[in-house]
Parts: structure tokens; C-alpha cells; sequence
């Protein structure tokens, strides 16, 4: 009899894009330099520590103007911005509206400006901050991103290839294995993947692999 716990992953979790690497684009409008810099973050306290960097990397700056969004893609729940200074939902707003629909998840963008004596305008001042982040965005690398959670699953050794072959399979990977009287994977499966692994293990071994959950890991 094959005993695993009852805990199911009800719902698979969403696997999204985020940013690969800190990322930096500029581009120069009637005489302002602006600077975006964007990076993965992965709490609002990410978010503002990100944002520190740059005030200390660019002190002179006439603002340093930002956005954030924790979460999926589209996310509305773990959000930030701030127009630091430039006319209120010229600056923060625009940016935030760029990051939403670029179809990555887990960032914060920072546009630096360096004020060129020309005067932009609310239009321009929000085509600017919008604009420079579609900039940075467009070269930015990305990589999924993908929670995974810890399994120990116990089989004889006459099904020790089938495991192999499903873990290739199901995108998962055996972190440590021992021998005994049974082999035993300890392995790190994608948590969308959970519960088709379980199922097909079980079915590859006629119901008698041991397969035991433990808590999620990034």
C-alpha cells in the first residue's frame, strides 16, 4: 500500500517572468537625461532598499522617481510608487502602468533625471518616465520564475528507472538519494508539477512508492 500525506496542492501557482539581472537603459529628452534602472524584488522592503541604491548611486539627481510590483504579472496587490517630486501623476503613475502590462512579475524600476532647463510639460513628463521604462524593458533579461517544493519518495529497485525517467519529465531533480533495502529520492519538484509526479509514480509502480510532501522552497 503506497502511503504519502494527504496534503494536495489544490491549485497549481502561477510560473511568471521576472527580471534576469539589474538592467539599466537612458535615453536624453529636450536636454534631461533620464536613467531607468530596474530589478527583480521580492518585497516591498526589497523595493525600498533597491531605491536606496539608487539615491546613493545618483545623489546629484534632479529626482529619482519609482515604481514597484510584488507579485504576478498585472498584480494590484503589493504595488508602489512615487513621483519624488516631479507634478503629481507624471512620474510614479506612468511607470507603474508600463510595469503592469509588460508581462513580468517581482520588479521595481527607478528613472533617474537630471533636469536639462526645459521644461516638459505634464504630457511630456509622463511620456518620459513611461517611455524610458518601455526602454529598459525591451533589453531587460528575463527568467521564470518557479516555486518548487521538497518530496522524499521510496520505491523498490526494480522501479528506480521509471523514477528517472519521470523526473526528467516533470522538470524535477533528485538532491540526494540513499540505498537500503528500497531506494529512496529526495527531490525538488516545481509545485505545479506536484501532484502529476504523485500520480504518475503511483501508477508506475502499481501503487507501492512511498511518496511523503514536505513544506514548499523557493
Amino acid at each position: 500500500m503506497a502511503r504519502h500525506r494527504a496534503t494536495e496542492i489544490v491549485s497549481d501557482p502561477v510560473r511568471y517572468l521576472v527580471p534576469g539581472a539589474r538592467h539599466r537603459a537612458e535615453q536624453t529628452i529636450d536636454r534631461s537625461r533620464f536613467i531607468c534602472t530596474v530589478q527583480r524584488v521580492s518585497s516591498p522592503a526589497d523595493a525600498q532598499n533597491f531605491l536606496r541604491e539608487m539615491n546613493d548611486e545618483f545623489p546629484d539627481a534632479t529626482h529619482n522617481c519609482w515604481a514597484y510590483l510584488i507579485g504576478a504579472p498585472g498584480s494590484t496587490d503589493r504595488i508602489g510608487m512615487s513621483d519624488a517630486g516631479e507634478p503629481h501623476g507624471t512620474a510614479g503613475r506612468p511607470m507603474l502602468t508600463v510595469i503592469q502590462h509588460s508581462g513580468v512579475g517581482d520588479i521595481a524600476a527607478v528613472v533617474t533625471r537630471y533636469y536639462g532647463g526645459t521644461n516638459l510639460g505634464t504630457g511630456g513628463l509622463v511620456k518620459a518616465y513611461g517611455g524610458t521604462v518601455q526602454l529598459a524593458l525591451a533589453s531587460m533579461p528575463r527568467v521564470e520564475r518557479i516555486d518548487y517544493a521538497e518530496a522524499t519518495v521510496v520505491v523498490g529497485y526494480e522501479s528506480i528507472s521509471a523514477v528517472q525517467q519521470l523526473l526528467r519529465r516533470f522538470e524535477s531533480t533528485s538532491e540526494n538519494e540513499e540505498y537500503g533495502e528500497r531506494a529512496t529520492f529526495r527531490l525538488r519538484v516545481p509545485l505545479s508539477r506536484v501532484n502529476a509526479l504523485r500520480a504518475a509514480l503511483l501508477d508506475a509502480t502499481s501503487g507501492r512508492a512511498e511518496f511523503v510532501l514536505s513544506e514548499p522552497a523557493r
